[in-house]
C-alpha cells in the first residue's frame, strides 16, 4: 500500500474543521473587509452542506462588538477571547476531535490573530489552510508580510474556490450542484493581486 504524504495539503470533510475568526463590527474598517466577510460566509456554506464543523470566535466582544450578520453564523455559538489566537479559547473543541487534520482559517487580522493561530495548530501538528481571499488587515503590509511568515512555517496558502473543490472532490457528489450555485460568481477582489505580482521577493 503507498505511503500517505501528509505533506501535500490534500483536505477532506472529514477531517477539517472551519475556523472564523474575529470578524465583528468594530473591524469594519479593515482593508476589504466586506469581500473577506463574503469570502468566509461561502467557506461557512459550503462547510454546512459538507457537514464540516466550524467554529468562530470574537475577540473582546464587549468592547468591539458581535460577529457581523453578513457572515450567515446565526446558529454557531461564538468563543469570546481576549488572546491574539484561537487556540486557547477552543482548546476543547480540538481536543474533543481526534481525526482532525486540517484547519482551514479565515478572518482578521492576518499579522495577530491569524498568524498566531496558525503558528498555535501547526506546533499541535495540524496543517493549516489559510484562505488567503478570506483574511485581511488594516495594513497591506502587515497582510503580505504575515502570509509569507506563515508559508515559511509550513502553512499552506490556498484560495477559497481552490479549498472548496479540494473538499467537494468530484462533480458526481451528491452536494456539488449546491456548492456550484455557492461558486458560480467569483469571489470578490481583496487586493491580492498587487500584493503578488512583480515575483514578489517574500514568496519566492
Amino acid at each position: 500500500m503507498a505511503t500517505v504524504r501528509s505533506n501535500l495539503g490534500r483536505v477532506l470533510p472529514g477531517s477539517s474543521i472551519l475556523f472564523l475568526c474575529d470578524m465583528q463590527e468594530k473591524f469594519r474598517h479593515i482593508a476589504y473587509f466586506p469581500q473577506i466577510v463574503s469570502v468566509a460566509a461561502r467557506m461557512l456554506k459550503v462547510a454546512r452542506l459538507l457537514e464540516v464543523p466550524a467554529v468562530l470566535t470574537e475577540q473582546y466582544p464587549e468592547g468591539l462588538g458581535p460577529t457581523v450578520p453578513e457572515l450567515g453564523a446565526q446558529g454557531l455559538r461564538p468563543v469570546a477571547k481576549t488572546c491574539f489566537s484561537m487556540v486557547p479559547a477552543v482548546q476543547k473543541e480540538l481536543e474533543s476531535r481526534p481525526q482532525l487534520r486540517s484547519v482551514l482559517l479565515c478572518g482578521i487580522e492576518t499579522q495577530a490573530c491569524i498568524l498566531n493561530t496558525t503558528l498555535d495548530l501547526l506546533d499541535r501538528g495540524l496543517q493549516v489552510h489559510v484562505v488567503v481571499d478570506g483574511c485581511s488587515s488594516r495594513s497591506q503590509v502587515d497582510r503580505l508580510v504575515a502570509l509569507a511568515r506563515m508559508r515559511q512555517s509550513g502553512a499552506f496558502l490556498s484560495t477559497s474556490e481552490g479549498l472548496i473543490l479540494q473538499l467537494v472532490g468530484d462533480a458526481a457528489h451528491p452536494q456539488f450542484k449546491e456548492i456550484q450555485k455557492i461558486i458560480k460568481e467569483p469571489a470578490p477582489d481583496s487586493g491580492l493581486l498587487g500584493l503578488f505580482q512583480g515575483q514578489n521577493p517574500l514568496f519566492r
